[in-house]
C-alpha cells in the first residue's frame, strides 16, 4: 500500500542515519541512549517523508519492531556496541565508517564529534563559507528547495525566462540518465539507487553548466552529502508554503490520492514539514508563497534574488 505522505512528496526517501553526536556520549545511561537514537530514528524517517508503515518493508524489518525502536525500546546488543565504541575511543559513526581511514578524516570527524549540536550549525556556515563557492558564483546556479505543491516548478519556469538562464527539473534528468520514469527507478533499483542517481545529475549540471534555475525534489535535503554538495555550489532558495496551501495544490495538480485520507494525509504532511523545517532553513534564502498569487511570489522571488529587479508581467 502506498504512503500518502509519499503523494505529497513525489519521491522515495532514502536510508542512512541522522545520529546526533551526543549518542555516542559515555555520560548516557543505555535506556537514555536507546531513547535518543528511537527519536533520532523517527526524526530522519518523518524527514524522508515515510509513515512506518511504508518505512518497514523499505527497511526490511517489522513495523512492530520499529515502532519499539523508534520508542526507544530497541536490542540492548545496540548498546553493546555503543560500550565497545566507546571503550576504542571513538563515536558510532567512526566505527561504522569503515572508508574514513586516513588521519586527518578521523581527526575532523572526532573533532565535530567533540562539538555541542548547537555549533554544529554554525560550523557548517563558517565551511560553506570559507571553502564553497563564493556567493556571486553560486547565485548563477539558482536551485529552488521545497516540498511538493510550494510552487517550485511554476516560479522556477518563470524565473529562468526573466532571467534568461536555462530552467532545469532534477527529477527529469533522473528519468532522462536513466532511461525510465523516476516509479521504474524506485521500483528498479531502489531507493539507493535513486539517490546514486540523483547525486551524479546534480554533480553533472554543476561541472557542465555555469548558470541556471533548478529544481530539486523535497527530499534531497534528508541526504547530507548531495545538500551539501547543492548548498555549497548553488544559492539555494527555499519555496515554503503552508501545509494547508501544499495540500490544495497537489489536489489542484489532479492528484487525488490524499483525500482518500484527509486526515492521516495532512498529519504526515505536517511531520514532514517539521521534521525538515531544520534542513530547508539551511538555504540561502526563504519565500513563502502562502496566501500570494502566482505573480506576486514571482516578483517577490525576483526581489530576493536581485534587489531592485522585478520580472515582467509578460514574462509569468
Amino acid at each position: 500500500m502506498e504512503s500518502r505522505s509519499a503523494t505529497l512528496d513525489a519521491e522515495v526517501p532514502s536510508g542512512g542515519s541522522e545520529f546526533d553526536s551526543s549518542l555516542a556520549s559515555a555520560g548516557l545511561s543505555d535506556a537514555a541512549f536507546l531513547t535518543d537514537l528511537g527519536l533520532a530514528v523517527r526524526r530522519a524517517r518523518e524527514q524522508r517523508g515515510m509513515s512506518r508503515r511504508a518505512f518497514a518493508p523499505v527497511a526490511d524489518i517489522s513495523e512492530r519492531y520499529l515502532s519499539q525502536l523508534e520508542s526507544g525500546g530497541g536490542n540492548i546488543s545496540i548498546t553493546l556496541l555503543r560500550r565497545v565504541a566507546s571503550g576504542l575511543g571513538m563515536g558510532l559513526s567512526e566505527l561504522f565508517d569503515i572508508a574514513e581511514r586516513t588521519p586527518e578524516r578521523r581527526l575532523i570527524r572526532r573533532f565535530l564529534d567533540s562539538l555541542p549540536p548547537a555549533r554544529l550549525e554554525d560550523v557548517l556556515r563558517r565551511l560553506i563559507e570559507e571553502f564553497g563557492k563564493e556567493e556571486t558564483v553560486r547565485r548563477k546556479r539558482i536551485a529552488l528547495i521545497g516540498l511538493r505543491g510550494a510552487g517550485k516548478s511554476t516560479l522556477g519556469t518563470a524565473l529562468a525566462r526573466g532571467l534568461h538562464r536555462p530552467f532545469i527539473e532534477l527529477d527529469r534528468e533522473i528519468e532522462r540518465e536513466a532511461g525510465i520514469s523516476l516509479s521504474e527507478v524506485f521500483l528498479l533499483y531502489g531507493q539507493a539507487g535513486y539517490r546514486r542517481i540523483e547525486r551524479r545529475c546534480l554533480e553533472r549540471l554543476i561541472s557542465s553548466q555555469q548558470d541556471f534555475v533548478l529544481t530539486v525534489g523535497g527530499g534531497i535535503v534528508s541526504e547530507p552529502d548531495t545538500y551539501n554538495v547543492l548548498l555549497t555550489n548553488c544559492f539555494a532558495v527555499w519555496i515554503k508554503a503552508t501545509p494547508e496551501e501544499h495540500m490544495s495544490r497537489v489536489i489542484a495538480q489532479g492528484d487525488m490520492r490524499p483525500m482518500a485520507g484527509h486526515t492521516e494525509a495532512m498529519e504526515d504532511l505536517r511531520g514532514i514539514l517539521d521534521a525538515r523545517a531544520s534542513l530547508y532553513s539551511k538555504a540561502d534564502a526563504v519565500l513563502d508563497t502562502s496566501g500570494q498569487t502566482v505573480s506576486q511570489s514571482i516578483n517577490a522571488l525576483s526581489r530576493l534574488l536581485s534587489p531592485g529587479a522585478s520580472l515582467a508581467q509578460s514574462e509569468l
